[in-house]
């Protein structure tokens, strides 16, 4: 596991969209799992700004979805599904054809879950896998003591993570629903590299026991640990409660250009 330290989220977003960037110039037609909430968006900010500025090519680009509420109406705003539409698939000039993301209004949600682990897959697998955290340690919509083997299914939210999420429902938990499709972390753990990003005070207790912790299921986000190439990207803030800071800077500090990300 890499990690690294910037100054805010800006920077955090910029890093990342380069590495994004990199990743399409040498494979333009890259499958990219996309995460929705705050944390993600100077990402997806920094990325757009280089589509319209010519530096990246981002016309054969695949999106696919991390996880999704279950039971919102097809077209509500804050479905995962309208909300990766509107921050990333549209800003970057890409048509709905290239995205792909579980159906959370399926009758059967079972096998919707199926599906979509099968069509990622299918799909060649995920090369590029944004990821953000809770305060929990939660990664996608894996919740404390989720399985380290998961696959994509059915998860129940735990009360924190709606009270968490109400901000988007106009700050009413009672519109937050209770279940989500979320890939598991055994899916996660499949995407060429998963790269977490992590800004704020409030995230710096989970990012401590995500990367100096233990493997542990009651921190899912610390299964990233067991990956060859995931990459966990904080700001200041969130790295404050991290003893190894100091080491973490020295180590990219150090680190050749030609590596990358």
């Amino acid at each position: 596991m890499e990690v690294v330290i910037v100054p805010d989220a800006t920077a955090g977003g910029e890093l990342v969209a380069e590495a994004i960037a990199s990743l399409l110039s040498r494979k333009p037609d890259a499958l990219l799992g996309v995460a929705t909430g705050s944390t993600p968006l100077p990402i997806y900010r920094a990325l757009a700004a280089k589509v319209r500025s010519g530096a990246v090519d981002a016309s054969r680009a695949r999106i696919c979805q991390l996880d999704e509420y279950v039971g919102l109406p097809a077209g509500h705003p804050e479905s995962y599904r309208s909300v990766v539409l509107r921050e990333v698939v549209e800003p970057l000039g890409l048509s709905e054809a290239s995205f792909m993301g579980p159906d959370g209004s399926a009758e059967d949600v079972q096998a919707a879950c199926q599906a979509y682990d099968k069509a990622l897959a299918d799909a060649g697998g995920v090369d590029l896998q944004l990821l953000g955290i809770g305060t929990d340690g939660h990664i996608g919509f894996n919740e404390p003591c989720s399985s380290l083997a998961s696959r994509t299914r059915i998860k129940t939210l735990t009360e924190q993570t709606r009270i968490d999420n109400a901000r988007f429902f106009d700050d009413d938990i009672q519109q937050v629903p209770h279940h989500v499709i979320t890939q598991g972390i055994g899916t996660i753990l499949d995407a060429r590299h998963p790269i977490l990003l992590a800004t704020g005070e409030g995230k710096a207790d989970a990012v401590a026991q995500t990367v100096e912790g233990p493997v542990a299921s009651i921190v899912p986000a610390s299964a990233l640990q067991l990956h060859p190439h995931a990459t966990v990207v904080v700001d200041e803030a969130a790295a404050s409660k991290l003893k190894l800071a100091d080491y973490f800077r020295a180590t990219y500090s150090a680190k050749p250009q030609w590596q990358g990300l």
